[in-house]
């Protein structure tokens, strides 16, 4: 199997935080979300990962290209798309292919004007009177007009509606369909991410958490919920942000240990839940 994108050991300090030996590959043909708590360092992994911040150490690949001996030619082939529009809002469709086409030796107008007329976008109106989806989808056209073998997204669905979301998750399922491209996506809206991801990168304040298949990720752990009375000391010694009221109690267990928990009501977990949990006391996931 191919890597698309690969990050080896990559590593920043700043006066107030470090990020540390972050290590992870993105396959071709799949999309990865990439997750953790506000704060952790995943906008400053992908500024890194496109060479918008000096790394102090570590290594970046993309289709088998270190990003820094051929910067140039692997910025032809990556699209990427911020939480909020980044270019001049005074600017119209036609001003915006204007002042992009430029940059990149693919661009196809016939293909951005088909986009715009797929993603029904205003053509005269400044980008200013765009909704949030609208710039969304603009932003798309232009990372998918110049043939990106690699979209990077931070946090793009961030103040979209369901049905805004929902289009946006549909272009990236059918972006990857050929098996030559491939999408990073961080986000907060980890139900996003069950619905389209096929692996999962997890950092925690600066450290590697966790990085995977999606569905071994949940897979790995259970819910665990009820009464006091229920739970062994030896259970509890084992049970992942353990909480309690003044009858029951809940928390995260991994699945390996289910043959304990016989006698206790366990259910399956959505990525959020993996995450609060584990976060509760800093758990390892190891």
């Amino acid at each position: 199997m191919n890597n698309l994108l690969e990050v080896t050991d990559l590593c920043k300090s700043f006066s107030d935080f470090r990020l540390d030996n972050i290590s992870f590959s993105l396959p071709c043909g799949y999309i990865m979300g990439f997750i953790g708590p506000n704060g952790s360092g995943k906008t400053t992994v992908i500024k890194l990962i496109l060479n918008m911040l000096d790394r102090d150490g570590g290594e970046i690949k993309i289709d088998g290209l270190d990003m820094l001996v051929n910067e140039k030619q692997v910025k032809q082939e990556i699209g990427a798309i911020f939480d909020t529009y980044c270019l001049c809002e005074d600017w119209n469709i036609a001003d915006t292919e204007k002042a992009l086409s430029p940059f990149f030796k693919k661009w196809d107008s016939k293909k951005y004007r088909q986009l715009i007329t797929d993603f029904t976008l205003p053509e005269k109106l400044p980008v200013k009177r765009y909704s949030r989806g609208m710039q969304m989808k603009l932003m798309l056209a232009c990372a998918l007009s110049h043939d990106a073998k690699l979209l990077i997204l931070d946090e793009p669905t961030t103040g979209l509606d369901p049905t805004a979301r929902d289009e946006l998750l549909t272009i990236l399922a059918d972006y990857i369909s050929d098996g030559t491209k491939s999408v990073l996506f961080s986000t907060h809206i980890t139900s996003d991410l069950e619905r389209i991801a096929d692996y999962v990168t997890y950092i925690q304040y600066g450290k590697m958490v966790y990085t995977g298949g999606k569905d071994e990720f949940i897979d790995s752990f259970r819910r665990v919920t009820g009464g006091h009375q229920e739970l062994a000391v030896t259970q509890k010694e084992k049970i992942i942000g353990y909480r309690r009221t003044s009858t029951n109690f809940d928390g995260m267990i991994k699945a390996c240990d289910m043959l304990s928990f016989e006698n206790i009501q366990m259910e399956p977990l959505h990525i959020e839940d993996i995450m609060i949990y584990g976060n509760m006391e800093g758990y390892s996931y190891e």
